[in-house]
């Protein structure tokens, strides 16, 4: 595909045509149709993948998939049990939840770059993007989903009243209260957007690295893509664990009642 790439508009195209998504509507009803729809069958294949695991659980032997769950499920617990110092039965689920369903979608970088573009022209489409998290519109759905969390939790423990004096009378007093609230919104206005970007950011670039790699002749393609593949497994895991442990902390901290 990236011999016709060039033939049908040079490596531009080529880039281009990867990174544009399978799309519908127009301005704010835009709706990313691969990326949709990448995300809902990789969160289904988790829920699957637990279900099958919890369902077939057992007190003998184990088996080489409950050994793995039970190692993730304890890993996740560890970290919540580290970084949140509240009392919540939804943090544990949801931050597994966030790094399996975050792993999953990196994962997908590590799928040759033209095979689901291929399968996808055979089938009509003209474009086809299969990373989700290369998409900023699910990066910042995901982070936006934590932030209104974040404030659920915040008016929940601390009260309407006390979310108010928050958000107005710190850290400078009431003498300050507009610029204490500005600060405010700048502080939480940038854990949803450092979320977003961090992510979509590492997943673009590596990605584009996967396209520029396949751009090369083809004897020179596996001496990279190889290397390239191997350091971006921990790329892809270092950033699924990094987005579950600031959600953690973010809904940590909202569980504070100074």
């Amino acid at each position: 595909m990236a011999s016709e790439a060039h033939s049908g508009g040079g490596a531009t195209g080529y880039i281009v045509h990867h990174l544009t998504p399978l799309s519908v509507g127009e301005g704010f009803w835009t709706l990313h149709i691969d990326t949709l729809f990448f995300s809902v069958v990789l969160g289904g294949f988790f829920l699957l993948l637990f279900k099958r695991a919890a369902d077939n659980a057992t007190a003998d032997i184990p088996g080489p998939f409950q050994n793995f769950a039970e190692m993730l499920v304890e890993f996740v617990d560890t970290q919540v049990k580290d970084a949140f110092h509240g009392k919540s039965a939804l943090i544990a689920p949801l931050s597994l939840s966030v790094f399996v369903w975050i792993w999953l979608m990196n994962f997908m970088d590590l799928i040759p770059v033209d095979l689901f573009p291929l399968i996808g022209s055979a089938m009509g489409l003209e474009y086809l993007r299969v990373v989700p998290s290369t998409d900023l519109n699910a990066t910042f759905g995901m982070s936006i989903s934590v932030f209104f969390l974040i404030l659920f939790y915040s008016i929940k423990v601390k009260g309407g009243v006390g979310f108010a004096k928050e958000m107005l009378l710190s850290p400078f007093g009431k003498w300050m209260i507009p610029f204490n609230l500005l600060l405010k919104l700048v502080e939480e206005i940038a854990r949803p957007v450092s979320l977003a970007l961090r992510l979509f950011g590492n997943m673009y670039a590596g990605e584009l690295i996967f396209i520029l790699i396949a751009l090369l002749p083809w004897y020179i393609q596996p001496l990279l893509s190889f290397p390239w593949a191997v350091f971006h497994i921990l790329i892809i895991t270092l950033q699924a664990f990094i987005f579950m442990v600031l959600t953690i902390v973010y809904l940590s901290l909202a569980h504070e009642d100074h």
